[in-house]
């Protein structure tokens, strides 16, 4: 069971904050709560509810035993989303997204096996029979290898799921994980188009406190995942083969009293509205509106 989510540390952290009502994405209306100052604020009882909903789904699929890709190339989320993934025993991508990552997996599974074959090479020796400009040149390849394939040396297979950090920036990423049929996991900014996501967590994705306080949860989420695996004795159960990733369930939306961070009737009530399904617009129906706005003026 994820950890409860306090809407007032959420506050504190800034994951309200949303961009320029010029820069919003229509789709992110439902999780909007007002404007102010030519800024939208998000509605910090959805993302609570959607922290939990997501942070649930993710536990049960650490406890399965199959692996969560970070994502998150922006600088004030690298350090960040490196440590969390690293207190989780998850692969992650702060550098540059290499293309084909998902969909070409075979390629670059064969450049992780060439760090691993440096690696033997300085071991047995073969490596100092190599001239001074051939071994300069193994360093260069193995340093740059290492850079932006080192964090997923250990990941034999397709992830069981996806967690990104700003999708607008990393939409190569998202379209791969489409593709493949990977559940997608992400912290979307008012700026953002939500129906590429299969689990939304409303939030501000560019301010560091705010990253920190959604992915340090999920990192959470995920460790109490793998206690309960390794509680069960499924630990050693590894699959040996790749299979094609399959959609994680959707996790049972806990009761109300589970979710509402206070006793006081208001949180209760908004608590509940924030739990509804939320409808998304469809592309042509986002385009009329857009129309019809444009015919009024």
């Amino acid at each position: 069971m994820a950890n409860k989510v306090e809407v007032k540390e959420l506050l504190d952290a800034g994951v309200h904050f949303g961009h320029l009502t010029r820069r919003w994405n229509p789709n992110m209306a439902p999780y909007i709560y007002m404007e102010r100052n030519g800024i939208h604020i998000i509605n910090l009882y959805k993302s609570a509810a959607k922290m939990q909903e997501a942070g649930e789904a993710l536990s049960k699929i650490a406890a399965s035993g199959r692996k969560i890709l970070f994502v998150a190339t922006k600088k004030q989320a690298k350090e960040i989303v490196a440590e969390q993934a690293e207190r989780a025993n998850m692969p992650y991508i702060t550098e540059r997204w290499p293309g084909g990552m998902l969909t070409n997996f075979v390629t670059i599974r064969k450049a992780v096996k060439k760090m691993a074959s440096i690696d033997r090479m300085k071991k047995d020796g073969t490596f100092n029979t190599l001239s001074k400009k051939e071994r300069l040149q193994v360093d260069r390849l193995r340093a740059k290898l290492d850079k932006n394939l080192g964090s997923i040396a250990d990941m034999s297979r397709l992830p069981g799921a996806l967690f990104v950090v700003d999708i607008t920036r990393e939409h190569i990423a998202v379209k791969e994980a489409q593709k493949l049929n990977i559940p997608i996991f992400a912290m979307v900014d008012t700026n953002s188009d939500p129906r590429d996501v299969d689990y939304v967590i409303p939030a501000n994705d560019d301010a560091s406190k705010s990253i920190n306080k959604v992915v340090s949860y999920v990192a959470d989420s995920i460790v109490e995942g793998l206690s309960e695996r390794k509680a069960s004795g499924k630990d050693k159960e590894e699959p040996s083969e790749d299979k094609p990733a399959k959609k994680a369930p959707k996790a049972r939306k806990p009761k109300l009293e589970t979710e509402v961070p206070s006793t006081e009737p208001e949180d209760k009530k908004a608590m509940k509205e924030a739990k509804e399904d939320v409808k998304l617009e469809s592309k042509k129906e986002t385009l009329e509106k857009a129309r019809s706005n444009d015919e009024e003026e």
